[in-house]
This record gives C-alpha cells, structure tokens and sequence, in this order.
C-alpha cells in the first residue's frame, strides 16, 4: 500500500510539474509579457474594486503570506504528533526524537519550498503588472506567486496531515485547502498585483513540492516500520 501510494505522489508531482514547467516556456517565449486574458483579467479587476471589496480582498491576501502559512504547517506537525503513542511498536510510547521530527518536519518543507520558489522567481524575473493597477504596494517579481505557493502548500500540509490522522475527514479537509488556497491566488489577481498565469503557476509548484514531501514522508524510519507492520501476518 505504501509502494502504491508512493507512486501517485510521484505521479501527481510529475505531472504538475510538467503544468508548471510548461506554462513557464509559454510565458517565458512571450518574452515574459502578459496574454491578451490576463492583461484583460487585470483590467476588469482594477475596474470592479469597490472600497469594501477591496478591503476583504486585502484582508484574504493578508493570509497567504507571514505567520499564517508557518502556523498551518505548525499545526500539520501537531496533528501528526499528537499521538503520544506509537501504534508500529504495539502502542509504545514515541521518543521524543520521533515527536520533534513529526512537529517540525512540515515547516522545514514550507521554508525549503520558499527557497525554491524564491529562487525560481528571480531565475524568471517577469515583471509585475503595472503600478497604476495596484491596490496595495508589492514587491519582487511575479512569476510563480508566492502568495499562491505559500497558502496552497501550508494548507495542503495541514489537509495531508489530518487525512493521514483521521481519512474519513479527507475530503473536508482537502476542500478546505483548496478554497483556502483559491481565494487567496484569485485575491493576488483582484488586487491587481499578478497576472492569472503567476498564480496558476504557484498552485502548480506547491501541489507538486507537496506531493514530493508525501512520497519522501513514506522512506522515514516510522512510515516504513509502520507500512512493514500491515502486511506482518
């Protein structure tokens, strides 16, 4: 089961790795420039902005990015943790070594995500959209979002984490990260500070990035033991 798991997270990073390197040779032979449909996305968002809207919006974008996104990887690692217990040993307690790596590995994935993301935005450098457009000041280049990285890993770390402690919540718990992650690319969008294509690039990158940490979670010493533990007779 584990092998088989391991496989579709492979799978699923290939593929929308593949999206997102594909998407970034489309964008990067526009030499960067923006499509016809994002020019007119930024547009209509620049012309729909009324005072209350925007003020939601800010307050929804405000949650992609700083404390937030560390505290929802902090909580996966809670999730994971909590369980003072360790069912591959027949219900003996956990080390303290094994407690600490369950806490603190998702927000090491999330800072290593950062760096990546990070470094990939500079390698790309495409511009943002015009100023004129803004709603709020924003800084650094646009390609991949990192409002749309951050939130999508940080809450698909904290789903991944509660369908593994409690799988008939997966499904709840992965509509709630992606309408958390939604909401907050499309805010980048409505806000004026990235094109439609930076934000789809960003979920791409953090779906994929995800999907990597699922399939390296499955070679730890406690998710092999435990896998090694199903099929003891």
């Amino acid at each position: 089961m584990a092998d088989r798991m391991t496989r579709r997270w492979l799978v699923v990073l290939a593929g929308t790795w593949s999206a997102f390197a594909v998407i970034a040779a489309v964008v990067a032979a526009n030499a960067w420039a923006p499509f016809a449909f994002e020019q007119a996305a930024i547009d209509w968002s620049a012309a729909h902005r009324p005072p209350l809207a925007r003020a939601v919006a800010m307050a929804v974008t405000s949650l992609g990015t700083g404390v937030v996104p560390y505290l929802l990887a902090l909580a996966a690692g809670v999730v994971t943790a909590r369980n003072p217990r360790n069912p591959r040993t027949g219900g003996s307690p956990r080390s303290r070594w094994t407690v600490a790596r369950a806490l603190l590995l998702p927000v090491l994935w999330l800072a290593l995500g950062q760096l990546l993301r990070q470094g990939l935005m500079h390698a790309f450098g495409r511009p943002r959209p015009p100023e004129t457009d803004w709603a709020f000041t924003a800084s650094g280049f646009a390609f991949p979002s990192g409002h749309a990285f951050t939130s999508a890993l940080s809450a698909g770390l904290l789903a991944l984490a509660v369908a593994r402690a409690r799988p008939s919540a997966t499904r709840t718990a992965a509509a709630g990260a992606v309408l958390f992650a939604g909401v907050i690319g499309l805010s980048r969008i409505y806000l004026g500070v990235h094109w439609p294509l930076d934000v789809l690039a960003g979920w791409l990158l953090a779906v994929g990035w995800l999907a990597g940490g699922a399939a390296l979670s499955s070679f730890l010493p406690e998710q092999k033991e435990r896998s090694d533990s199903t099929r003891a007779p």
